[in-house]
Order: structure tokens, then C-alpha cells, then sequence
């Protein structure tokens, strides 16, 4: 027996749009572990698909405190995307050791476990296949609700990309190495490495910028088509309907699946991993008094920090703040 639009009878699936509109997170954290929107993404339709832009929020509003142990400096993290990747791979009370590194231009996604790739492209293929699927039984009510769907991932993969420059990141240092000891909150502390320059390409500046009013107005219409496509949903047939409501569903589970196995950032062609080493501490004054014996005694970070008290020999004013 083939399929028609007419093979599901006394069944209505009229509000299988809304699912599109669902708050689901997935797409946003799939955006911060890449540090950018993918053209591709464009073909991969899941809940949320219309708060793509929302990814500089991944973070939770934290902005944490961070310590150069080499040079004294002290700052906050306001590139969202490294504290959410930090957040992901931070244990309350444990020192988790993390290095960063350039990417070659040849290889952009390295440490990604093949099975990641493998669901993210079956997501891809999912909507090809809804596509001709529905083209084929005529239900172009279907196929029109979709195509508003994608394009309205076009227009915010679009802008995002557009957003997600490598701005100001400081004065370059090349040839020198850098220590961070990030402290984030829950008792989260993170040890990042890299070199200078490759720290300050996902420390420093921005991560995405504000957006621009043509780029708000794109936005804006990209949110409407995705409420009129859920608007328009009820005349596509019982198996159009059902069609988008599977498409979305397996869709969001594919992106969660891939998002969780996704275990390094990638941003401005660096990469930041975990090397494995975590050690647990009673107290953080035993970590930092660990730290500032493996950095010759230096404590000026660790004053600014607040994990130590500064004793009478301390010179406050060497503590910087840097932007």
C-alpha cells in the first residue's frame, strides 16, 4: 500500500508546528561548542531553531574571575562560549586541566568522534528526505511549512556567522606561553594553557557582537517565519503533519546525541579540549598555594584573585586588573 495524504484518517495533528517553537537549547549550545554557525545548519530543523541567536547566553550570565599565573593579570572571561565550555567541563572543588591550540587550516574539526558527524549528518539528510518525501505525495502545504522553516535557519545562520568575527584580542605575543587558572562558579576551577596568542583568541574581546539593525530586522524576520510556518501547519495533510512533528523530534534528539558527544570547543581556529587531569582539593587555598609554588612564589594573581590573604611584605599595587 503507498502512501497518500489521505493514508492517516480521524487523526489531527493540526498543532504539530508549535513543536518548532519549543525553547529547547539545543541548537544554541551546538553554536557555542563550534564558536559558529555552520552553512549546513541551515538543513537541520529542530525546536528552537528561532533562538539561534540566543547562543551568547549559553553561559548563565557568568563571567568569571581569571588569574595569568605567569604574568599577574587578572580578568574576567566574557566570551560566552569558553565559559559555557568551561562550565561543561568543570567538577565543584576539583582542578580540571584544559589546553587550547591553533588548528591547522586543513583539519578544522579535530577530536570530534565520528559518531557525532555521523548524527549530524543524518539530521541533514532527515530533512532531504522529509522534503522529497512530501514533495512526492503532494503535500505541498508540508513541503511550504519546511521550507519556511529553513529558511527561516538561513537567515540566522546568516547573521550569526556575520557576528561571530575575531575582533580586538590585545597585542600579539607570539612565542609565549600562558597559564590560566579560571574560577568559575559552584567551586568550578579550571587550569587553561596555550600559547598567548591562542589564549586571547578565546579569552579576550568578544565572541559575537552586537547585532546591527539590518541584521535585527533579519532576525526578527526570521522569528515571524517560524511562527507562521507553525500558523500554516494545519493545512498540510495528517501525514504532512506527522511528518514535521517526526522530523523535529528526531531532529532534537540527533543535535542533543551529537552536542553530548562533542567534547572540545572550536572557535577563531583554535581548539579547546580537556586534557583528562583532574585533581580534587579540600580547600582552594591548597590549590592556590600549590599554584603559586609551581610558578616560583608568585602571588600577586592569587592576591587578586582573593584566594590568599596578602601579608605585610605584599605590594597591593602590583596586582593588575587587565582588560
Amino acid at each position: 500500500m503507498s502512501l497518500t495524504v489521505h493514508s492517516l484518517v480521524n487523526v489531527s495533528l493540526d498543532a504539530a508546528g508549535l513543536v518548532a517553537l519549543a525553547d529547547l537549547s539545543t541548537i544554541s549550545e551546538r553554536t557555542a561548542l563550534m564558536g559558529n554557525a555552520w552553512l549546513t545548519d541551515a538543513l537541520f530543523l529542530a525546536p528552537g531553531l528561532h533562538m539561534q541567536q540566543d547562543a551568547s547566553n549559553v553561559n548563565g550570565g557568568d563571567l568569571p574571575m581569571t588569574g595569568a599565573m605567569t604574568s599577574g593579570f587578572v580578568f574576567r572571561i566574557e566570551n560566552q562560549a569558553t565559559v559555557y565550555y568551561l562550565q561543561r567541563i568543570g567538577r565543584p572543588g576539583h582542578l580540571v586541566d584544559a589546553r587550547v591550540h591553533r588548528v591547522s587550516r586543513g583539519n578544522r574539526i579535530p577530536g570530534h568522534p565520528p559518531l557525532s558527524l555521523w548524527l549530524y549528518g543524518a539530521g541533514i539528510a532527515l530533512t532531504v528526505v522529509c522534503i522529497v518525501s512530501l514533495a512526492v505525495i503532494g503535500d505541498y502545504w508540508a513541503v511550504s511549512v519546511i521550507g519556511m522553516l529553513v529558511l527561516a535557519r538561513v537567515l540566522n545562520v546568516l547573521v550569526f556567522r556575520r557576528r561571530a568575527t575575531a575582533g580586538w584580542k590585545g597585542v600579539p605575543e607570539p612565542d609565549k606561553h600562558g597559564d590560566l587558572l579560571v574560577l568559575l562558579s559552584q567551586d568550578r576551577w579550571v587550569r587553561l594553557r596555550g600559547a598567548v596568542d591562542d589564549l586571547k583568541l578565546v579569552t579576550s574581546g568578544q565572541w559575537v557582537r552586537d547585532l546591527e539593525t539590518v541584521e535585527g530586522f533579519a532576525v526578527a524576520a526570521a522569528k515571524l517565519l517560524a511562527y507562521c510556518a507553525a500558523a500554516l501547519t494545519p493545512n498540510a495533510s495528517t501525514v504532512g503533519s506527522l511528518f514535521i512533528v517526526v522530523l523535529l523530534l528526531a531532529s532534537a534528539a540527533l543535535l542533543g546525541l551529537c552536542n553530548a558527544l562533542t567534547k572540545d570547543l572550536h572557535m577563531f581556529g583554535c581548539r579547546v579540549y580537556a586534557t583528562g587531569r583532574v585533581k580534587a582539593y579540600p580547600r582552594r587555598l591548597m590549590m592556590a598555594e600549590e599554584l603559586m609554588e609551581e610558578h616560583g612564589g608568585r602571588r600577586d594573581w592569587a592576591i587578586g584573585m582573593g584566594l590568599i590573604v596578602p601579608e605585610a611584605g605584599d605590594n597591593r599595587r602590583k596586582v593588575v586588573f587587565a582588560p
